[in-house]
């Protein structure tokens, strides 16, 4: 039986580096949009999918 909580099949972004949720990651301000969702014409940026954060890996090392 697959477990309710995992990230396995949540969606992502170009600009994810692993699924929303999954451990040792956290929320970051698209660096291609500057956490506004859109390019400079308008449309919804394509790394973040116009959401304007990306998961990315915290602390390591």
């Amino acid at each position: 039986m697959p477990d309710p909580n995992s990230n396995a099949n949540a969606p992502t972004n170009p600009g994810d580096e692993a699924p929303a949720g999954t451990p040792g990651t956290g929320e970051d301000v698209c660096p291609a949009c500057s956490g506004s969702g859109k390019t400079g014409d308008g449309q919804p940026c394509p790394n973040c999918g116009g959401s304007g954060t990306i998961v990315e890996a915290i602390g390591g090392g």
